[in-house]
């Protein structure tokens, strides 16, 4: 009989690939188990690219199951080649400390940790890793990996003509030697993970099985897109993201608001816990209607990531905006300098609105920006000293600005 976790994420579409579907599928019909989730500390906060896993393990907790969520201060050090053209940059330690304070607040956005059975914990894998001298190291794991083996991954296949590092080469058994020590301190039997990430889990059941001679599993996610196909991350330039310091709640509730119409059903069984008959029906709207499904999915996305009261703050914030009000105190907002009247276009590139004069002058020509309510089309125009602006990019960019 399959699993009624499973079913669940099968049916929200969340499973891209299984290393025993069959084998899971017993273990959770077997009773309550462990898993864990892990991120590397290349940010200050997860973003939209990461939820998908996430959601998918926050499900797991909300079937009895328990979450660890790991946080990578030791592979942070290395840097993962996976979905990588290049090597990522090294941080300072103190650059990674304040990565980790980062990726733990918006953990907790997710997971109810405690003490409790199925409460969540958080580990981070430099606790154990520090322990390991180069030679210890290699003595105790140095056997269980083949370089074919090693060179068979994809995250290995793709960089070997571009320089891949040997540091970068021996992140797989770190990650691998992550979920062996897992599974003997927490008897976790269960790796998540996004799709880039499946040949370095997969060494870890590996090595588990090496060790321990026991067998664990991976479940793997589909990753995220924006509309034009691109992977939604830092590096990519197109990150949303869950702490409230790098994304307010407004902004994030209006990325959902505003997603593109072939993806609303994707995202409400993805990103909502609504249920699945619900979004059925709300997928099923068609024309202006759809708005309504775009309005709860922003809704209850926003509500998880960061409560209530901020979700219902956006909501009337983006309701009074697009109904003609501009008096919301819950949008977007930042400071400028502005020592007395200042050119339009030395305006907007202040504001960050824009990161050249070329495309704010292109955007003022072509009537797409607005300052308290004016349309402004001319490039030369000079904006007035005031104490602040409200600023309007397009037809869905808002922008408080107070000026120091």
């Amino acid at each position: 009989m399959q699993n009624e976790l499973l079913a669940e994420l099968q049916a929200r579409g969340f499973i891209n690939q299984t290393s025993n579907m069959d084998g899971l599928n017993d273990a959770l019909n077997a009773g309550k188990i462990t898993a864990y989730l892990g991120s590397d500390p290349t940010a200050d906060s997860l973003h939209v690219g990461h939820l998908v896993p996430v959601m998918m393990m926050r499900w797991l907790q909300k079937y009895g199951h328990k979450p660890i969520t790991l946080v990578g201060g030791a592979t942070g050090r290395i840097g993962d080649p996976s979905g990588r053209d290049s090597g990522r940059p090294m941080m300072t330690e103190e650059v990674l400390a304040k990565n980790v304070a980062g990726l733990k607040k918006s953990f907790s956005k997710f997971f109810k940790f405690g003490d409790g059975a199925s409460d969540a914990i958080m580990v981070d894998n430099y606790d154990w890793m520090k322990n390991y001298s180069h030679m210890d190291f290699l003595r105790d794991f140095g056997t269980d990996f083949t370089v074919p083996r090693m060179l068979s991954m994809d995250s290995v296949k793709r960089r070997l003509d571009n320089g891949m590092t040997f540091l970068e080469f021996n992140y797989m058994t770190f990650q691998a030697v992550d979920f062996l020590t897992l599974y003997r301190e927490h008897n976790c039997i269960l790796q998540t993970c996004g799709a880039d990430q499946w040949g370095n889990a997969i060494m870890g059941i590996e090595l588990i099985r090496k060790k321990l001679g026991k067998e664990a599993f991976v479940l793997s996610t589909s990753l995220i897109t924006d509309a034009n196909g691109n992977k939604i991350g830092k590096s990519a330039g197109n990150a949303v993201w869950v702490n409230e310091d790098k994304t307010t709640p407004y902004e994030y509730y209006q990325y959902f608001r505003n997603i593109s119409d072939d993806l609303v059903e994707k995202f409400l069984k993805i990103f909502t816990e609504i249920p699945l008959d619900e979004i059925a029906k709300l997928s099923a709207l068609q024309g202006a209607e759809l708005n309504v499904a775009k309005k709860r999915l922003a809704f209850a996305a926003t509500e998880i990531a960061h409560g209530t009261d901020a979700a219902v703050a956006a909501q009337e914030a983006a309701d009074a905006l697009f109904g003609g009000g501009v008096n919301s105190a819950n949008i977007p907002s930042m400071e400028i300098e502005m020592a007395g009247d200042m050119g339009i276009l030395d305006f907007l590139c202040a504001t960050k609105l824009f990161p050249s004069k070329s495309e704010a002058r292109r955007t003022v020509e072509q009537g797409g920006i607005q300052i308290d309510g004016n349309k402004i089309t001319d490039p030369k125009s000079v904006v007035a000293m005031a104490s602040e602006f409200m600023v309007q990019k397009g037809k869905k960019v808002f922008l408080k600005v107070i000026v120091k």
